[in-house]
């Protein structure tokens, strides 16, 4: 089985994600129907088409961008864009049908491929009386090579096909527009198409594989050196290019043909060109880069099925996820896509194929702009794209991609999705730990939900545990000594949960306490107001700090559900407050509370430029929750030019193990983090802090794990950590699940 789905020898940039993405959307269709779709509809018509194609893709392809950078991207394309939004078990299913509309392509464009030979049979009929009237003599010979050539060389055979294919493609494209064309009609008339023409959702369903190019560029997510950089640029240049060059295409066949001209020839772009035959060459490249680039996407996508674990067989799974030692080249899935694209190839109907790939295709746009939508509303904290679209746009998108399907053809998108149905709830029946349609709803409930806070209040306790989210409130009597507290509760609560800052007034309740009680409040109101903060200020009369503890603990907070994390502050310099802290740490760790103690220092938080989190040995509880805290904050606008820094601290004879672990849980999305932003660090016994002083002197702030037998010595917090800045050390209850 594959150790990843990243190619350790990628090398591709933005460029192939380009090319690849736009040879496909400039290709077979364009060439072959787009001539045929001007006459049937008009120019009016085929503008309509253009526009309602984009619609769906241009959303998805801003979905794709933000998506893409939201995470590591790794082999699969779509597919894993799709996964691990909704989860294994949703994007398993839709995995299974865009592996399929893929593999399905290939033979399209191989079809495609062998009407590109019709002028040469033509001539043939013509010299010698040999017609050869079944393209499959044509499309069966190049389907055989192409398996050859895809089976022994990979992926770097199509992209050094691809810029050759490039070039080819836009010599016959420029032709086309220097052409002058004897055909031209009389008059142009902008809604002429010729008297028995096809339904307007007929001829969009034939035209949209043009539109799908975009999913070709996501396949080599796994070949890329930098995913979240190349995907977006290469897919938004392509579908904007791809664009603007159909709109300039449909201009010309309407000037330079009648509609009934261009319905009977589908090659009549040669009649128009300045040179004929560069347009059956360019038909022929374009649908041979696209084979190409579908035949090298499709095995991908299944074998990061495979690497998934979706099928109910293990054995099954491995097989497919299998690949090279030397380039994780999936060999054993690109068999299977070659046996499934004969098939189609042999079935030999070009408009039957498309109307299949556009089902699919919709489906798969449909649902990434559904993740796209969903993931704006639930505000989850592991979603933090650097690149930002609309939710209106991704609205828009969704919409239309699932009322297309049933406009193009309802009986063929009702089967789809009965099929995708049947698909998904095989993959649930064979993977039940792996979240699904709850995963994908729970989000969007909690953001509705925020305002209901009675709902919230009666929701199940479990819920807590898979979808962790910061309730947290802070007690400190010096809140007008120091504000680290304060900014901790304040980028806890920005956006992903909610915080309570609460100012302890020690005394008993009277007229002269209360009245200090209500001007310290207004003197805190007015003090947060300077800062971007969306935290819930109180104060609290008590005659002690574990009494006033006490109180704060059985709040049931602002949210409507009970908090579930407690932070506390003390200063390094003056840790007298480090004494109350530890004293009162088994009452509220009697509650189930996380908690949080802030060890502050002169330094501060500094630039809020670098977070460094710290996990040992015995911080199995701490370690999730360590990683959540760190995510969170750095989702704050303090920390946008901010970056986290994981740091492994095990002794040297456990280093490997303790890697493969951590590599494992990865891999399973037990941690929402790329191997290479894990570094391994050795100690010996009794250097611990030694060797953390030493990595993050320069750290803005430092996550450290404990747990209650380290405050036996309360010390063990205040001192040895002198040069460092602020440090957080973080008490889990319980182990968190990062889902």
């Amino acid at each position: 089985m594959a150790k990843s789905l990243v190619n350790t020898n990628a090398k591709f940039g933005t460029m192939p994600v380009f090319l690849t993405a736009l040879s496909t959307i400039l290709g077979a269709i364009l060439f072959l129907r787009f001539g045929w779709a001007v006459g049937q509809v008009g120019f009016l018509g085929i503008i309509g088409i253009i526009i309602l194609g984009h619609v769906v893709t241009i959303p998805t392809a801003f979905a794709v961008a933000e998506i893409a950078t939201n995470q590591r991207v790794q082999g699969g394309g779509a597919y894993f864009i799709i996964s691990r939004s909704f989860g294994l078990n949703i994007g398993g299913a839709i995995g299974i049908a865009l592996y399929l509309s893929q593999a399905i392509s290939v033979a399209f464009y191989i079809i495609a491929f062998g009407e590109a030979f019709e002028p040469l049979f033509n001539w043939l009929n013509e010299q010698y009386g040999f017609y050869i009237s079944d393209r499959r003599w044509v499309s069966i010979p190049t389907m055989v090579l192409l398996s050859v050539l895809i089976l022994t060389k990979g992926a770097n055979l199509g992209m050094k096909a691809l810029y050759v294919v490039v070039v080819i493609l836009a010599s016959a494209i420029l032709f086309f527009f220097l052409g002058d064309s004897a055909l031209k009609p009389a008059e142009i008339d902008l809604q002429a198409r010729v008297a028995e023409h096809e339904n307007f959702f007929y001829v969009f369903t034939i035209i949209f594989p043009a539109f799908t190019g975009l999913a070709a560029g996501l396949g080599l997510s796994g070949d890329l050196k930098d995913p979240k950089k190349s995907i977006p640029k290469g897919t938004l240049w392509a579908t904007f290019v791809g664009m603007v060059v159909y709109i300039a295409v449909a201009w010309k066949f309407t000037t330079s043909a009648s509609p009934e001209e261009l319905v009977g020839d589908q090659l009549i772009m040669r009649q128009i060109a300045i040179w004929g035959p560069i347009v059956p060459a360019g038909l022929a490249a374009a649908s041979l880069s696209s084979a190409l680039g579908s035949i090298i996407v499709a095995p991908r996508t299944l074998q990061a099925i495979g690497f998934d674990d979706i099928f109910p067989q293990k054995t099954l799974n491995s097989w497919f996820a299998r690949g090279k030692k030397h380039d994780n080249e999936p060999v054993n899935a690109s068999t299977i896509t070659v046996i499934i694209a004969f098939i189609f190839v042999v079935i030999g109907d070009v408009n039957f194929v498309a109307q299949i790939i556009s089902m699919f295709f919709m489906v798969t746009y449909g649902a990434i702009c559904l993740v796209s939508f969903l993931e704006h509303f639930a505000a989850d904290p592991a979603y933090r794209p650097t690149f930002r679209s609309n939710w209106k746009i991704s609205v828009v998108g969704a919409i239309f991609s699932f009322w297309l399907m049933f406009k193009m053809n309802a009986p063929y998108a009702a089967i789809s999705l009965i099929i995708m149905g049947l698909i998904y709830y095989s993959v649930m029946r064979n993977n039940k730990e792996n979240q699904g349609l709850n995963k994908l709803f729970r989000g969007v409930i909690f953001q509705l939900s925020r305002q209901l806070q009675i709902i919230l209040q009666r929701a199940d306790s479990s819920d807590k545990q898979n979808s962790w989210r910061p309730f947290g409130v802070c007690i400190s009597h010096d809140t007008f000594k120091r504000r680290s507290a304060f900014d901790v509760m304040r980028w806890l609560s920005y956006k992903y949960g909610f915080g309570t800052y609460i100012h302890f007034i020690k005394g008993y309740l009277n007229a002269e306490t209360t009245k200090e009680s209500k001007e310290a409040l207004t003197r805190l109101i007015q003090l947060s107001q300077s800062s971007k903060n969306r935290v819930y200020l109180d104060t609290i009369i008590s005659p002690s700090y574990t009494s006033a503890i006490a109180q704060v603990v059985q709040l049931s907070g602002i949210s409507g559900k009970g908090n579930n994390l407690i932070l506390f502050e003390f200063s390094r310099t003056n840790p007298e407050n480090l004494k109350e802290i530890t004293a009162n740490y088994r009452l509220v760790e009697s509650t189930g509370f996380d908690i949080c103690i802030l060890n502050t220092s002169y330094k501060s938080f500094g630039d809020k430029k670098e977070i460094h989190i710290w996990i040992r040995p015995d911080d199995y509880r701490n370690a999730n929750l360590m990683i959540l805290l760190g995510y969170i904050i750095m989702g704050h606008p303090d920390w946008k030019k901010g970056k986290i820094k994981i740091f492994a601290l095990y002794p040297k004879e456990s280093m490997e193990e303790k890697r493969k672990q951590l590599l494992s849980l990865i891999k399973a999305g037990r941690l929402p983090i790329s191997p290479s932003n894990i570094s391994m660090v050795s100690f010996e016994e009794g250097h611990r802090k030694s060797v953390i002083s030493k990595y993050s002197a320069d750290a803005d702030l430092t996550l450290i794990g404990f747990t209650s037998e380290m405050l036996v010595n309360p010390e063990d917090l205040s001192e040895g950590y002198e040069n460092l800045g602020n440090i957080l050390f973080v008490g889990a209850n319980r182990a968190k699940a990062i889902n």
